[in-house]
């Protein structure tokens, strides 16, 4: 999962007149900002110079700020991309959701391996998921090694190394078909066939349920009614 600056472009133009010119600067102008963690963000600006911005301080190492000591475009840029949801607050960092790719903020705590050497690569200590593909008891989701469809009973926070399956005598983890997923992955319950359980409703005595680690699993997308159902449950 790779942290990226954001795209090298301007921002769009908010419906007013009553910006200072350097606020106007900081919106219209290309720029790529990269969150580095601690409040700290690098800043590629319209000229291919690149300035370290510290946001908490509201400091930047650029002759604006230096020399006349004022609010300059890079850190006006940084909070700009923050309130639009364009890079990540202070304390939280950009990875990637596990199914789609989209970036999701988390908690730095959530995320190892950070590097300052502008090509951060960060990996969370689990799998991150967007709110899309966020799954829930009643959700349908795919399997990833059948391509077979299954409805979410139980969502759970416990290993997939820690949780024993009777019938196979192993764990989730060690299952045959879940070994290529990692072990500290926690444990989905599901059910064959495809049925229609919702969220902490029943679940029949003829369904038996499976567990999967929760990497096996893919969210089917809804479609615009089976959202707006789920919302008014």
């Amino acid at each position: 999962m790779n942290t990226t600056a954001s795209p090298k472009a301007p921002l769009p133009v908010p419906p007013t007149d009553h910006v200072s010119e350097r606020s106007r600067r900081a919106r219209t102008e290309p720029m790529s900002v990269l969150a580095l963690g601690d409040g700290l963000y690098e800043v590629e600006s319209a000229s291919d110079q690149t300035y370290l911005v510290d946001l908490e301080s509201g400091r930047c190492s650029c002759p604006d700020h230096v020399f006349r000591d004022v609010r300059c475009k890079h850190v006006r840029r940084v909070a700009m991309e923050i309130t639009e949801g364009r890079t990540p607050p202070p304390g939280t960092v950009a990875v990637s959701c596990y199914d789609c790719g989209e970036s999701v903020f988390v908690d730095e705590s959530a995320v190892t391996n950070r590097r300052r050497d502008g090509s951060d690569d960060v990996q969370a200590t689990e799998p991150i998921y967007c709110d899309l593909h966020s799954i829930r008891p009643g959700d349908t989701v795919r399997d990833r090694e059948t391509d077979a469809r299954l409805t979410v009973v139980d969502v759970s926070n416990l290993r997939s190394d820690a949780v024993w399956i009777r019938d196979a005598d192993c764990t989730v983890a060690e299952y045959g078909t879940n070994e290529r997923y990692e072990s500290a992955t926690p444990v989905v319950g599901a059910v064959y066939p495809h049925a229609t359980i919702k969220a902490n409703g029943t679940v029949p005595r003829s369904l038996k349920v499976y567990t999967f680690p929760r990497t096996r699993l893919e969210r089917e997308v809804p479609t615009p009614t089976e959202e707006s159902d789920r919302s008014n449950e």
